[in-house]
């Protein structure tokens, strides 16, 4: 998912499970403005929350 600075939902880029194994998935920011947001993976129990600047 994709949050923006303030914690709201953005976009959910993908749900569900898969296989494991390398996985690729390309992100569109055309709807966005410019500013700071939030990437989250959550894996099981691994999480990662990965910080994005988006710069028009």
């Amino acid at each position: 998912m994709v949050y923006d600075i303030l914690g709201r939902e953005v976009t959910t880029l993908l749900n569900g499970e898969m296989n494991s194994g390398y996985h690729e998935v390309k992100f569109d920011a055309v709807g966005l403005s410019s500013g700071v947001y939030i990437f989250r993976l959550e894996s099981g129990k691994y999480s990662s929350a990965i910080k994005m600047i988006v710069n028009k």
